[in-house]
């Protein structure tokens, strides 16, 4: 028995506290996935998955109410894994470790899934509660969202029979989400050429750790730290004076999160080395001031390491060196329509160096198509300064507002009801499926919601406790005043 059944609604906290014991990373949700549909089959709803892997439950209306519009609840399937790096974690095989912590519920060293694990459980709470009066309702998790939204892309039409769909992977409790953000995947390939490092230099490794990461479309506009942008700028600043050969670098873990940490492997003339722990500290010190506010525990560590004989050459290191540091990264530009909200932004969220390459792998979002556009030809224009070859992937479209939606102007009307305040409408810059369910159900009528949660995509993920209770009662509410079929 997890301690998350001393909260309430207990039946909603009982399934995510049961999601969590199943390992389910992106790309390996399929444990999962095979408990939820054996869970379904045994309290007899219809349950069926597409070519793709999405499941679909089907539960009939509550007495009386068999005329209302059907509801398709919607989630996905799979989380973000991210770790401390002194955690010791396999999210393949290990369950993550949940617990109370005040008023917030987190998990010890991991994130915790509660993007989009809350949501699932709320969806699965409503089918297992015979106590909700609910029209037709469907439930549709997707999979593989956070790493390329191919649950999404695959969804077909004419499988759903819902006239609204209700997305729960929103982050933040007294908001309703009626657009987001489109993305597309850049991934910047430089090639490299190594020489033999000359005599009587000392290899070193910094590393940068501490830095909290987060989302990189919720939290871009916080100006956290990006080991990887900081990192190359430590690298540009001092090449010359310490006579610097750069061997390795690599920061980072995901596209879609900020990167909390990243590691320089490095050699300098012997001499040199009592200068080079200056600059770290003076550095460290520059990084403290700036980022005082929104970066309280960021480090620098500077330690030697294993000696190593080749090192990049000297043009290959500039051209590197000076790509990563002027490669644009975070809000590119603030929205005119959506007043408070991101239009543009990226992340350079991922480097990855072999002994032949290296690969910086970014993810663009944007409210309006042509703010994508505009980043990808800045970092191909980049790219070609550099030597570089680019390839962009995987572009998803933005969910276009209305203003006039039906189920929005339920939602907030519920909410004011339930809570005597008005919910904010929102846009969100970051990806939601909606935007991709548009296109196989262009009619469908789209909203989104979910409780409070802070630091997704990062080890500091936690969900809000009484905001989760807070959006039972929403959804319980909007279904059972879902209105009848015209």
């Amino acid at each position: 028995m997890s301690e998350l059944s001393t909260l309430s609604p207990q039946l909603l906290w009982d399934i995510f506290a049961q999601i969590c014991s199943i390992p389910h990373p992106s790309y390996h949700e399929e444990a999962l996935a095979s408990h939820i549909i054996e869970w379904a089959k045994s309290k007899n709803f219809h349950v069926e998955r597409d070519e793709v892997g999405n499941i679909l439950i089907r539960k009939p209306a509550s007495k009386g109410m068999e005329n209302r519009k059907t509801v398709v609840l919607q989630a996905h399937l799979d989380m973000v894994p991210q770790k401390n790096n002194d955690t010791q974690h396999d999210f393949t095989q290990d369950p993550i470790r949940p617990y109370i912590d005040g008023e917030w519920v987190t998990a010890d060293g991991t994130t915790l899934g509660a993007d989009n694990g809350i949501g699932m459980a709320s969806a699965l709470a409503v089918l297992a509660d015979e106590s909700i009066k609910h029209g037709p309702l469907e439930v549709l998790l997707t999979m593989t969202e956070e790493a390329g939204m191919d649950g999404a892309f695959g969804l077909k039409s004419g499988w759903l029979q819902a006239d609204i769909l209700i997305n729960t992977d929103s982050e933040e409790e007294g908001e309703i989400y009626m657009g987001c953000a489109g993305g597309i995947d850049f991934v910047t390939t430089l090639q490299l050429s190594r020489e033999t490092l000359p005599d009587n230099y000392k290899t070193l490794q910094l590393t940068i750790k501490g830095l909290k990461g987060g989302h990189s479309g919720g939290d871009i506009h916080l100006g956290l730290g990006n080991a990887n942008k900081l990192l190359a700028r430590f690298l540009a600043a001092h090449v010359d004076e310490l006579e610097l050969k750069l061997i390795h670098l690599q920061g980072g873990t995901l596209r879609n999160a900020i990167p909390r940490e990243g590691s320089t492997v490095i050699a300098v003339p012997a001499d040199k080395v009592e200068k080079l722990y200056q600059l770290k500290d003076n550095y460290l010190e520059t990084l403290k001031n700036e980022y005082a506010v929104v970066e309280n525990n960021l480090t620098l560590l500077l330690d030697e390491t294993e000696a190593s004989s080749q090192a990049l050459t000297a043009d290959c290191q500039t051209l590197f060196v000076s790509m990563l540091n002027s490669m644009p990264n975070g809000v590119i530009r603030m929205s005119d329509v959506a007043k408070g909200v991101v239009e543009t932004s990226l992340n350079v969220g991922v480097v990855i160096m072999d002994e032949e390459k290296v690969e910086v792998i970014c993810l663009i979002r944007s409210l309006i198509e042509s703010g994508k556009v505009y980043v990808v030809e800045i970092l191909n224009s980049l790219a070609t300064l550099s030597g570089a070859e680019t390839v962009a992937s995987g572009s998803y479209p933005g969910w276009q507002p209305d203003a006039n939606s039906p189920i929005m102007h339920l939602v907030r009307e519920t909410y004011h009801q339930l809570f005597d305040k008005t919910p904010n409408i929102m846009v969100i810059h970051a990806g939601l499926e909606c935007g991709l369910f548009k296109k196989p159900y262009p009619d469908m009528d789209m909203v989104s919601i979910g409780p409070t949660i802070r630091g997704a995509h990062s080890p500091d993920e936690k969900v809000h406790i009484k905001s989760v209770g807070q959006y039972w009662q929403l959804l319980t509410a909007i279904l059972k005043a879902i209105p009848a079929k015209e």
